[in-house]
């Protein structure tokens, strides 16, 4: 990006900066992508009750990250009034304020609507407050989600192994999120739209990491005579 700009400030040097953007980048070893289970999941709910201060808190974090796969800058920038249908029958939903002041409003479960009631009555909460805050009574820092996530996968990780190798980040849910919609047939442009990606090549990563969707077209052709399968032939 600094090049780009180079080459417009200072064209004279357009020779050097060509030849600089010519170089192949440096490849890197692609991480594999994290996620959880529901066994996790619920796990991680459990553990919530090991903080009798926090539990009611905490539970709607995972409850809404799950639910949602929202940016945690997104959850903690949440407000009572960006919720619709909490109080009522009507579908209830959250409006989220995503990158580039780029707004969307996400359909949200029941359980999820429910837990969203009893905290606002057990915390007082108005129509403008912030829905999490810290103990001295500011909005809940980004940080300060991830301590919390990362001390519950932590108790969590003791009644259930497979979490003790995964790093656990509010980002993780994101991905989880994510999977489970791809894994229930949902299509890949409404995943992109609930998730708030841009571009559709975001959302197209998850469906190359889902390991059960490459396990079921192995299974599909499994047994099969591959040499009478017919050939594939390009329409004239």
């Amino acid at each position: 990006s600094f090049l780009h700009y180079a080459g417009i400030e200072a064209p004279e040097y357009l020779g050097i900066i060509n030849k600089t953007l010519s170089l192949h980048l440096a490849k890197s070893e692609r991480k594999e992508m994290c996620f959880l289970t529901r066994k996790e999941y619920e796990e991680m709910q459990r553990a919530c009750g090991s903080s009798i201060e926090y539990c009611h808190r905490d539970r709607l974090i995972l409850a809404l990250l799950y639910n949602t796969g929202c940016r945690v800058s997104e959850l903690v920038g949440l407000r009572i009034c960006d919720f619709s249908g909490i109080q009522t029958k009507d579908t209830a939903s959250v409006l989220f304020h995503g990158k580039g002041r780029k707004d969307r409003r996400t359909p949200i479960w029941e359980s999820t609507a429910k837990l969203v009631r009893q905290y606002m009555q057990k915390e007082s909460l108005s129509n403008g407050d912030f829905l999490f805050r810290s103990r001295n009574g500011s909005p809940l820092t980004r940080s300060g989600v991830a301590q919390r996530i990362g001390l519950l996968a932590s108790l969590a990780s003791r009644n259930i192994e497979s979490l003790s190798s995964k790093r656990v980040t509010p980002h993780t849910f994101r991905h989880t999120c994510a999977m489970n919609m791809i894994q229930s047939g949902v299509g890949i442009e409404t995943v992109a739209m609930i998730l708030g990606h841009e571009s559709i090549e975001t959302t197209h990563k998850y469906v190359v990491s889902d390991i059960e969707m490459k396990k079921a077209a192995m299974e599909k052709i499994a047994g099969q005579d591959l040499a009478k399968m017919p050939r594939y032939k390009a329409s004239k």
